[in-house]
C-alpha cells in the first residue's frame, strides 16, 4: 500500500527572535484578557453576604441602646447567661449581658433586674479590655434608669472620654445631662451626637431636646421621621409612643390615641403606649376603657407613676377606696424600686404633696434637688413648697422650672397650673390667671384632678378689673419685683401661638433638622 506523502509546508521568512517573543508576549496577554473578562460577569453576579440573624441584630440593638423586642431579649439573656457559665471571662458576653438586663428591667419596671445588671457589667470590667466600652456605656444606661444621673454622667464622660467617635455613649450623656438640669451641656452633646450619626435612634434622641426647648414642631417632625427610619418593630413602637405623648401633652387626645394604638399593633409589649392610652382616653371621657388600659399596664407593667395616674383618676370619680388601693400600690412599688437602687423620690415627693404629708415632700425633693437639680425636680419641689404654706420659696422654685435660660422651656401645661397656683396664694393675681389660663391652652385635659381645679381658680379671680391701665407684657418677670401683688393685673397682650394653640419661648422654628 502507498502511502500519499503530504507536501511540505511553505517556508517562509524565519521570524527573529525578539518578534517571535512579541507575539509570544500577545497571546499571553490575550489569554490574561480573556480570563478576566470571562471571570467579571461571575463577580457581578456573586450574592451579597447574607442579612445578620435576629440573635445578631438584637446583639447589635442592645449595644447600640435601641429598643428591642422583650421575647428577643429574653433569648439575648439566656444565651448569654449560658456562655458566661462556660466561659467566665468572656468580657464581651458579661458586658452585652448586664446592658440587656438594664433593658429588661426598663420595659418591664422589674427593678431586680438592675442588681444583676451591675453584677454583670462591673465582671465586664474586671476582665480586661474586651467589652469595656460596652460595659461602662451598660453602667451610664443603668445610673439612668434608676435615675442617678450623677452616676449616670461620671460613667457617660468616662465612656466619651476612652473613644471619642463611639456614638452609643452619647444619647446616656444627654439623659444625664438633662437629669442634672445642665442644659448647656445638652446642646453641646447634642451637636456632638449628630455629628457623628445620623439616624433613627440620634433622631429619636434628639426630639427629646427639642421638646424640652419647647421646640414641639421639631420634637413631633423628628419622631415621625425616626419611626419611618426604624429597622424593627420594637424601635418604631417606641418612637410612635413618643410621638403619642408629645400629642397628648399639647391637648390632642385624638391625635395622640391614633399614635398610641399604632405603637400596640406594632408590638404589643410597647406598655408606654397602652398607660398613654389611658390618659387619652381619660382625656376623651372615656373612662371605663380608661380605666381598663390603667389595669392591663399595672399588670404587666407595674411603675409607680402608673399606679398614681390611676388613683388620681379614680379619686376624680369620687371613688376614694380604689384611688386608696392604688396609692398604697404606689407605696409598695416604691419600696421594691428603691430596693433595686431606682431613685424614687421624685414620684414620691409629688404623691406626698398632694395626697399625703407636705412636710415630707419637701424634705424628699430638697434632697432631690440637692442631687439632681433638674426641672421636673424644681417644679415638684415649688409645688410641695406651696402646699406645705411656703409660697414665697415656692415661686423661686416654680419660676425657674419655666425659664427657658435654665432649661424650663417645656410646654408644660401642669408646670404653668402650679405656678399660676402659687402666685394666686400670694395674691398676685394677674401672673395667677395669666398662668393658669396657660396650663389650659397648653392642654385642656392634664390632669382629671387639677383641670377643674383650674377652671374653679380662673372663676374666683374673675375678669381683670384693668380699664384704662396698660397691659401687662407676656415676658414681664413680676415675681420678682412684687408688681400686680395686691389687684388683680389686666388682661396680657396676644401671646405669640404655638403649632397648638400653646404660648412659645420663642419663634416656631421649622420641622426640619
Amino acid at each position: 500500500m502507498v502511502i500519499a506523502q503530504l507536501p511540505p509546508a511553505p517556508s517562509g521568512p524565519r521570524r527573529s527572535p525578539v518578534v517571535r517573543r512579541l507575539l509570544a508576549g500577545a497571546v499571553a496577554a490575550g489569554a490574561v484578557l480573556g480570563g478576566v473578562l470571562v471571570l467579571l460577569p461571575a463577580d457581578r453576579a456573586k450574592p451579597p453576604p447574607p442579612a445578620p440573624g435576629p440573635m445578631a441584630r438584637t446583639v447589635r440593638a442592645v449595644g447600640a441602646g435601641v429598643p428591642v423586642a422583650l421575647p428577643d431579649l429574653a433569648a439575648l439573656i439566656g444565651e448569654r447567661e449560658a456562655r458566661v457559665r462556660t466561659r467566665p471571662g468572656d468580657g464581651r458576653s458579661w458586658a452585652l449581658l448586664g446592658a440587656a438586663y438594664v433593658e429588661q428591667g426598663r420595659r418591664t419596671a422589674a427593678p431586680a433586674f438592675y442588681p444583676k445588671a451591675e453584677k454583670a457589667l462591673r465582671t465586664a470590667l474586671g476582665t480586661g479590655a474586651a467589652g469595656k466600652g460596652t460595659a461602662v456605656e451598660g453602667l451610664a444606661a443603668l445610673a439612668n434608669a434608676r435615675g442617678d444621673f450623677r452616676a449616670a454622667r461620671k460613667w457617660g464622660e468616662q465612656a466619651v472620654a476612652r473613644a471619642p467617635k463611639r456614638w452609643t455613649a452619647y444619647p446616656q450623656l444627654l439623659e444625664a445631662y438633662e437629669g442634672l438640669g445642665d442644659h448647656k451641656a445638652v446642646r453641646r452633646t447634642l451637636d456632638r451626637l449628630q455629628e457623628l450619626r445620623s439616624g433613627p435612634a440620634v433622631m429619636a434622641r434628639a426630639a427629646q431636646v427639642y421638646r424640652d426647648r419647647g421646640w414641639r414642631e421639631d420634637a413631633a417632625a423628628a419622631l415621625a421621621d425616626a419611626a419611618a427610619g426604624a429597622r424593627t418593630p420594637a424601635e418604631r413602637a417606641a418612637y410612635l409612643s413618643r410621638a403619642g405623648d408629645l400629642a397628648w401633652e399639647r391637648g390632642e387626645p385624638e391625635e395622640a390615641l391614633l399614635r398610641y394604638g399604632a405603637a400596640l399593633r406594632t408590638d404589643p409589649d410597647e406598655y408606654t403606649a397602652l398607660a398613654g392610652q389611658g390618659r387619652a382616653l381619660t382625656s376623651l371621657h372615656r373612662t371605663s376603657e380608661a380605666l381598663q388600659a390603667y389595669r392591663t399596664v399595672l399588670e404587666r407593667r407595674p411603675s409607680p407613676r402608673y399606679a398614681l395616674e390611676l388613683g388620681e383618676l379614680y379619686e376624680s370619680l369620687g371613688l376614694g377606696g380604689a384611688a386608696r388601693v392604688q396609692y398604697d400600690l404606689l407605696r409598695e412599688r416604691a419600696r421594691e424600686e428603691a430596693a433595686g437602687g431606682v431613685d424614687v423620690e421624685l414620684v414620691l415627693g409629688l404623691f406626698e404633696a398632694d395626697h399625703g404629708d407636705a412636710r415630707s415632700a419637701v424634705r424628699r425633693l430638697r434632697g432631690e434637688w440637692e442631687r439632681h437639680p433638674g426641672v421636673a425636680v424644681a417644679d415638684a419641689l415649688g409645688w410641695a413648697l406651696h402646699r406645705a404654706g411656703q409660697d414665697e420659696e415656692a415661686l423661686k422654685f416654680a419660676t425657674r422650672a419655666m425659664d427657658a435660660e435654665h432649661g424650663g422651656g417645656v410646654r408644660s401645661a401642669l408646670y404653668a397650673y402650679h405656678r399660676g397656683e402659687i402666685e394666686r396664694s400670694l395674691k398676685r393675681y394677674g401672673p395667677a390667671r395669666r398662668h393658669l389660663q396657660e396650663a389650659l391652652r397648653v392642654n385642656p385635659y392634664f390632669s382629671p384632678l387639677l383641670v377643674p381645679a383650674a377652671e374653679e381658680a380662673l372663676k374666683a379671680l374673675g375678669e381683670p378689673a384693668a380699664v384704662g391701665l396698660p397691659e401687662e407684657s407676656e415676658d414681664t418677670e413680676d415675681t420678682e419685683s412684687g408688681e400686680d401683688a395686691a389687684e388683680p393685673g389686666p388682661e396680657p397682650s396676644a401671646a405669640r401661638p404655638t403649632d397648638r394653640g400653646g404660648v412659645s419661648p420663642a419663634p416656631v422654628r421649622s420641622g426640619s433638622r
